[in-house]
């Protein structure tokens, strides 16, 4: 009698270990089903690494650059047109102020690629005289040629450091300008003339605009 017993009970608690891993397995099967979902919305989620916007204006920007005998920086130019607006409205290049014009004057995006392409230019030129690197050369587009001066004393390599110092020095002049509107959150502040990061930005946009398009990468950049 013991013994018939004992086996309904061993019988039971199998029967509720069994239960109980079932449930268990449903519930790590609903886990993963929910986490993959979140997974895969994640991915979508993404943006573009290259902007749509930016490739339709690579051949104008090429067709400018070859103006100048500098079709060689077609990806470098596309890089930064989209790091500045992805491509997008009447001034791609964010070229206005280096007219001497209010921000985003310009409403043409044919003419914003020729001035973008002419500071480029001029920056390029200048960097070459003054010997700085290349990297030197992309932060002046963002930040004036004022920046070539300052790096062309420190050395001439660009840093992020560097960028930060220059940066500071001019939102001193002009506090109630480059104060990044306030936001001491902003990872810019206090450093809000310009953006410190914009030479390595530019760069990582090149990375995909080359591996999207099997472009070159210029040699100048290969030491940045």
């Amino acid at each position: 009698m013991k013994r018939k017993k004992s086996k309904k009970r061993a019988k039971r608690s199998s029967s509720i270990a069994l239960w109980l891993f079932t449930i268990i397995f449903i519930f790590v099967l609903i886990d993963q089903a929910k986490q993959l979902k979140i997974d895969e919305k994640t991915v979508t989620l993404l943006p573009n690494p290259v902007a749509e916007e930016v490739q339709k204006y690579t051949p104008v920007l090429q067709k400018e650059l070859e103006k100048v005998q500098l079709e060689e920086y077609t990806v470098v130019l596309a890089a930064i047109m989209q790091q500045e607006s992805k491509g997008k409205g009447g001034d791609p290049m964010q070229a206005s102020e280096s007219a001497g014009l209010p921000p985003n004057s310009i409403k043409d995006p044919g003419q914003s690629i020729e001035q973008g392409v002419k500071h480029f230019y001029r920056a390029l030129e200048y960097g070459n005289k003054k010997n700085v690197d290349f990297p030197t050369v992309i932060q002046a587009y963002n930040m004036g040629i004022g920046y070539i001066d300052f790096v062309s004393q420190q050395g001439g390599k660009h840093s992020e450091e560097t960028a930060k110092e220059f940066s500071l020095i001019q939102a001193e002049k002009n506090p109630g300008v480059y104060n990044c509107g306030g936001d001491k959150n902003n990872f810019r502040y206090p450093y809000c003339y310009g953006d410190f990061t914009y030479t390595t930005k530019v760069t990582k946009n090149i990375e995909s605009l080359t591996a999207s398009n099997s472009g070159e990468i210029p040699q100048d950049l290969l030491d940045i």
